[in-house]
């Protein structure tokens, strides 16, 4: 199934870019998100009458990530958490509790953006976690994990 990309991708394509999914991807997830159209002669009109419009929306919501981006470089979380004596917690910290606890600081983000390859924290210490705020934005935030 061939696609006009709205939005930029990491991995995918970039605005505007005419790429091929498979059928199930694109009908059930890229179209009704509203990140993609199908490239039909009417939809790649319509999209070439648009671009600048939806350029300038996709530049603004960059602008939007890079700010928090900048803002997040200088927050260092302290969470405490019910731990035995070794510093294994009683249970786990996970994105949820990471997004709960960077917005009671100030700044807005989506358990979605928080991004933990290898899990959810459970041992005290110091933990650099990563957020995904936009397609080509990245910030880490510092977490320090202490014992109640």
């Amino acid at each position: 199934m061939e696609v006009i990309l709205l939005d930029n991708f990491g991995k995918l394509g970039e605005l505007g870019d005419k790429v091929t999914v498979k059928p199930g991807y694109g009908r059930n997830y890229l179209v009704p998100y509203g990140l993609a159209v199908p490239a039909t002669r009417e939809n790649v009109e319509a999209f070439e009458a648009r671009r600048a419009e939806l350029e300038a929306e996709a530049a603004l919501r960059r602008a939007e990530a890079e700010s928090r981006a900048s803002q997040l470089a200088d927050i260092e979380l302290s969470l405490v958490a019910k731990a035995g004596d070794e510093g294994k917690l009683f249970g786990s910290i996970g994105p949820r509790d990471l997004a709960e606890a960077i917005a009671q600081a100030g700044i807005d983000v989506a358990k979605s953006e928080v991004r933990m390859p290898e899990g959810p924290i459970r041992n005290t210490g110091e933990y650099d976690v990563e957020l995904h705020l936009h397609a080509d934005v990245e910030a880490l935030v510092r977490v320090v994990v202490t014992a109640e």
